[in-house]
């Protein structure tokens, strides 16, 4: 399934270009207005004139909707029939945008694809147009994976190649955008990486929220355009608020386990080439014992590697102090980088093959831990099933939509 396009998705107009329909106080034309289209959708002031064929193939509710006998003394719309739609004028719009035109998505993507992906998405859940609801629900996925190989791809998404920086709003909505989301139509499986992306913020940025701008036709087509032009505040309930303030804390204890176990006090490898061993060909056998006076090298490395994460959990280094997937990456990294300085020159840490491997398998094991446990660490536990599997969305639940 490609989930992308070089094609630009439709843009709406803005209000000075829509026009209002004659006879009809307040109501405007959309940009969906076909000649030779036999039905009149209503969304707020907004009006769509459709073809009632295109809806009828695509969703069995409209086709049930469209069945029931209209009233006879129905005054028509330039000659159409027409049925109101208690849906945004807006969602609306991207909705029939998806059915005439295809839906399509900036590669790799970019966080303005959130407002089409939330409409397309309400609406086909309404509507049981169950080919879009699938095609967003694997959008959405990109960015709120259910599997470490799908976060680390999308981490990486986020890092912008000219000037390295990690601009994580550039990529993905905001969290509290697909939390909100997720929860009105009932996506669990998209809420511990959620969770998890919006625990990385301060605790005054968690509880601020965001803001969810209005969009033009949205206002164009309100009776009160000057209210709707306002963003619209989205924030956490307290609930919300206290499962998201339990995961960063486990989240910051993850990372000092790990440092208390894998790194304090840590043993080197067993074929570690900078132990002291005792050779037959080796007639002086206090060569041994003077190996052995000296420190070793790679326990000195990690201690190195100890004091580097610790500044990072501090929040000193990087201010990501509660995401430890990030954190673990880095200590790895570590292992090769090559720009430490011991105050006359820059090196790498002289870690032998062995003791590096054996750090590699721990970190990936813990990253594993971490991963598996973000439902717990959030409160979802019993809510979400097939936690770090790679899945495409979930059955469309035949349950009878909202009246229109």
């Amino acid at each position: 399934m490609n989930l992308s396009s070089t094609s630009p998705p439709p843009t709406i107009a803005s209000s000075s270009a829509l026009t209002a329909i004659p006879g009809w106080d307040g109501l405007i034309k959309s940009d969906f207005w076909f000649r030779d289209g036999n039905i009149v959708l209503l969304a707020g002031n907004a009006a769509f004139k459709v073809h009632r064929g295109q809806l009828e193939r695509q969703s069995e509710v409209f086709r049930d909707l469209f069945s029931i006998p209209q009233p006879p003394d129905q005054e028509m719309i330039e000659g159409c029939a027409w049925i109101e739609l208690h849906d945004r004028p807006a969602d609306v719009f991207h909705f029939l945008s998806a059915i005439y035109d295809g839906l399509y998505f900036r590669p790799p993507g970019r966080s303005s694809d959130f407002a089409i992906l939330s409409a397309v998405l309400r609406l086909s859940t309404k509507y049981l147009v169950e080919s879009l609801r699938t095609r967003c629900l694997a959008r959405l996925e990109l960015d709120w994976p259910t599997t470490l190989s799908g976060w680390d791809a999308r981490e990486n998404a986020a890092l912008d190649a000219a000037s390295g920086r990690y601009l994580p709003r550039e990529v993905c909505a905001h969290p509290i955008l697909l939390m909100e989301l997720a929860l009105e139509l009932s996506i669990p499986h998209l809420l511990p990486s959620a969770f998890y992306d919006l625990s990385r913020y301060g605790p005054s940025k968690i509880m601020a929220g965001t803001t969810l701008n209005a969009l033009a036709l949205d206002v164009a087509a309100s009776s009160d355009p000057a209210e709707a032009s306002k963003g619209r505040s989205v924030v956490l309930s307290k609930e919300m608020l206290v499962r998201t303030f339990k995961g960063r804390e486990a989240s910051q204890r993850c990372v000092s386990d790990f440092v208390a176990r894998e790194l304090e006090n840590r043993s080197p490898s067993t074929d570690c080439s900078n132990c002291p061993r005792h050779s037959t060909s080796n007639p002086h056998t206090d060569d041994a014992q003077s190996h052995a006076s000296r420190p070793n090298v790679c326990l000195e490395s990690f201690y190195f590697i100890m004091l580097n994460i610790l500044r990072s959990v501090g929040g000193i280094a990087c201010g990501r102090d509660a995401d430890p997937l990030f954190t673990l990456v880095q200590a790895t990294e570590m292992l090769t980088r090559t720009d430490f300085s011991d105050g006359q020159r820059q090196m790498g840490l002289r870690i032998c093959s062995s003791c590096k491997a054996d750090f590699k398998k721990s970190v990936a094991k813990a990253r594993e831990d971490v991963w598996r446990g973000l439902p717990a660490w959030f409160g979802l536990d019993g809510e979400v099933g097939g936690w770090g599997e790679a899945t495409c969305g979930v059955p469309l639940a035949h349950t009878a939509p909202s009246p229109p």
